[in-house]
């Protein structure tokens, strides 16, 4: 209900005319710079979103918007697209950002910036924050006891909420080290097993190889940034020396496998709460020139090189929905109607 709403809110700002007016008043306006922040490339109609956005807006490598928007620039000189310059970045490196992005950024010459996490690509294992779902559904124990509470796994809602106890711990821990422990446990006490078909990452799941990235590298049309050596969140850290390190130690692995800087970092998670000041202070030590965040917003030139924001990019919302928060107009009005349909929904 909630979803088909979105999209009839977004059609109507679509087609009366107001995507497009708040499309003009930003280029009128001071040097914008959007960046977009996808995960997945597939799961919905990602063509449609790079054809709307290529149509729309100058789509350019994050590095090479971001020199644009912080040089000094010459009053003399108009550029002659005066599109507003857009990003699309992908975080985590998932393989569809190779089978379904690369594809279609190369057939249609739309570049994209992917970030990386060099210990996943190395370890082959599934990204941490999908092992609740995981451990959940493989368990061949029958009941487990974990934190006080017990839960019957011959049942469905019991798994359900085992996953979610999993997710919650994940989410809190304060170590990488204490992260890959309570997993190791966990598979001991929950009976999965370690080898075979059940516990091999879905070709979905699994991060990029390294031969993908040199080809997408090679290819000119995807560039590179770095997510971490093992995408902790970093304000829960409570060793600084080990934020230091997977800032750093992400860089020095990209650029050697790479062979070229790389030069611009993306926080796990990435809210104000889940970066710290620790991390901020890391980034600038490894040597970055730019880190970017999940706050939303657009980017200006007064904006903080270690704290830019992005729009949230989904490749399974409506094209519609995308356009219309991409240009900004999506803001003014979404809470009105989600507050409309909430109180309708609670009423009911």
């Amino acid at each position: 209900m909630r979803k088909q709403v979105g999209i009839l809110v977004a059609a109507c700002l679509y087609y009366s005319g107001l995507v497009k007016l708040a499309r003009r008043l930003m280029q009128r306006s001071d040097e914008r710079l959007i960046i977009l922040n996808y995960h997945r490339a597939t799961g919905g109609n990602l063509r449609r979103h790079l054809l709307y956005l290529r149509s729309h807006y100058r789509v350019l490598h994050l590095e090479e918007a971001l020199q644009e928007l912080y040089a000094t620039r010459d009053p003399s000189k108009q550029r002659r697209d005066r599109r507003t310059p857009l990003v699309l970045t992908f975080d985590d490196g998932y393989v569809d950002n190779y089978t379904g992005g690369f594809a279609l950024a190369r057939e249609l010459q739309v570049p994209i910036t992917i970030f990386l996490i060099p210990g996943y690509i190395e370890s082959g294992d599934r990204f941490w924050w999908l092992e609740g779902q995981h451990l959940a559904q493989q368990a061949r124990a029958r009941e487990v006891t974990l934190a006080g509470s017990t839960y019957c796994l011959t049942r469905s809602e019991e798994r359900a909420k085992l996953a979610q106890y999993i997710d919650t711990h994940l989410w809190s821990v304060t170590s990488v080290a204490e992260r890959e422990t309570f997993l190791t446990t966990l598979r001991e006490l929950l009976d999965v097993p370690t080898d075979g078909v059940e516990d091999k990452v879905g070709d979905g799941e699994r991060s990029l190889s390294w031969a993908e990235v040199r080809e997408m590298d090679k290819s000119g049309v995807v560039s590179f940034g770095a997510h971490t050596m093992h995408h902790p969140i970093l304000a829960h850290l409570t060793d600084t020396a080990e934020i230091r390190r997977e800032v750093s130690e992400c860089r020095e692995v990209l650029q050697q496998r790479l062979h070229h800087p790389v030069r611009a970092f993306a926080y796990p998670v990435g809210r104000t709460r889940h970066i710290g000041e620790a991390a901020i202070l890391a980034v600038q030590e490894a040597g970055y020139d730019w880190a970017v965040t999940t706050m939303s917003g657009i980017n200006t030139r007064q904006s903080d090189p270690y704290q830019l924001h992005r729009v949230l990019g989904d490749v399974s919302r409506h094209w519609l929905v995308m356009a219309a928060e991409v240009s900004g107009v999506w803001s003014w009005f979404s809470p009105l109607w989600k507050n409309h349909l909430f109180n309708r929904e609670e009423t009911q």
